[in-house]
Order: structure tokens, then C-alpha cells, then sequence
């Protein structure tokens, strides 16, 4: 019932910026019913939540991106947007959509997604 589809990985140099989306392009019952996040996966590292938005629009961020990455709700395009600034080597690794049926109440610390894209890669290099 649903399916999440990111897009906008790369390869940038160290304090550089990238912008990460993903559509849900199946979203049932529907899109606002879904918390919406990206998680990451670093190289010899447990996968860890990142950002998250409810839908009504509250972010939430794990502590080492606070204030660098900006994550975002389009309610027209069923999608999400995670703007990534000044990166980091330590921002490296997979970069994974994740959705959670219960589209309020939630934070990146306390999702537990029911759905997964695929992924994109990111990486940060010196």
C-alpha cells in the first residue's frame, strides 16, 4: 500500500549541499496519514534516523544534523524534501525514506517505519 521512491543522492565535497527527496507514490489510505522521514546507514554503523515530519509539519532531528539539514513536507507532490547543508565525511552512507502509518505524535527518535524506499547514496568526500 505504499511504495517511497528517493531521489537527489550524489557526491559532493566536505561542506557542500545536497537536496534528497522522496515520493510516495503509493500512499493508502493516503499520504497525510503517513509520518515521513529519511534514515541513513554510514559505512560499519547501525542504520539511525536522521529527520522526520509529521503532517502537519513538525520536524524533528537527530542532534549530529541540527542545523544543517532541513527536512520538508509537499502535500501536492506527496513528497518530502531533506536539504542537506555544510555536509560532512560523517554524513556518508545510504540514505533511506521511511514511512509510519500515524501521520502526528511521532518523532525521528520514536518511529518505528512500516515502509522503506530503496535508497540513495550520498557521499562526502575531503
Amino acid at each position: 500500500q505504499v511504495r517511497l521512491v528517493e531521489s537527489g543522492g550524489g557526491s559532493v565535497e566536505t561542506g557542500g549541499s545536497l537536496k534528497l527527496s522522496c515520493a510516495c507514490e503509493i500512499c493508502v489510505p493516503g499520504y497525510k496519514d503517513y509520518y515521513m522521514a529519511f534514515f541513513r546507514r554510514a559505512p560499519r554503523k547501525e542504520r539511525e534516523g536522521v529527520a522526520g515530519v509529521d503532517s502537519d509539519g513538525f520536524e524533528s532531528y537527530v542532534d549530529s544534523v541540527k542545523g544543517r539539514f532541513t527536512i520538508s513536507r509537499d502535500h501536492n507532490q506527496n513528497t518530502i524534501h531533506l536539504v542537506m547543508n555544510d555536509l560532512k565525511s560523517e554524513d556518508t552512507g545510504m540514505y533511506y525514506c521511511a514511512a509510519e502509518f500515524g501521520g502526528r505524535g511521532m518523532s525521528i527518535r520514536t518511529m518505528n517505519p512500516n515502509y522503506w524506499g530503496r535508497g540513495t547514496q550520498v557521499t562526502v568526500s575531503a
